[in-house]
């Protein structure tokens, strides 16, 4: 790893408006963890727009190169299907979309542990432990509750993801300016 010093490559990609987007991130960030149901249906429309695009571009592609395969049909499908049955049904996608958040915290846990087993007892160790015990009582939280929770649940992590991404480009721009 590259550290961040005066002719850090790395340190000159991030320029004036690192800062600018870094308190935009914070700010939206903010907003979001104030209002997670609102950032949870944001988020929501946000992959759904995404999926309906890359269904029609798919569609696009398949009926110009393949329009007689009927397997080659299926992705662009269920694109848009999945695309159009987030926006029609919102909640439903995001307690589904709380199920995989709780599901991913879960294997992301086993993966802490076996980082931890692997490193023990070397220094640090413990911390990749918690790191598992944390990401289990999040994966708990969210089963427990589920689905009435995920509509908030979704929109905090996403708030809370965004608050970090925002205070890691102020650092970095402000470090950046600084040298």
């Amino acid at each position: 790893m590259t550290p961040l010093t005066a002719g850090s490559p790395i340190l000159k990609k991030f320029g004036k408006y690192s800062i600018f987007t870094g308190f935009l991130l914070l700010l939206v960030g903010t907003t979001g963890a104030i209002l997670p149901e609102m950032m949870a249906l944001q988020a929501n429309v946000f992959i759904a727009f995404f999926m309906l695009i890359s269904g029609f571009f798919w569609a696009t592609h398949t009926f110009q190169y393949a329009r007689h395969s009927v397997i080659d049909w299926l992705k662009p499908l269920v694109l848009l299907l999945v695309g159009g049955m987030m926006l029609y049904s919102p909640e439903q996608s995001i307690a589904a979309l709380g199920l995989f958040l709780s599901f991913y915290l879960m294997m992301d846990a086993f993966s802490s542990f076996s980082i931890a087993q692997a490193h023990y007892p070397e220094k640090g160790w413990g911390w990749m432990f918690i790191n598992g015990m944390m990401s289990v009582l999040l994966s708990i939280v969210f089963l427990i509750g589920w689905p009435q929770t995920s509509l908030w649940l979704v929109g905090l992590f996403v708030a809370i993801s965004l608050i970090f991404d925002g205070i890691a480009l102020i650092i970095i721009g402000w470090t950046a300016k600084e040298i």
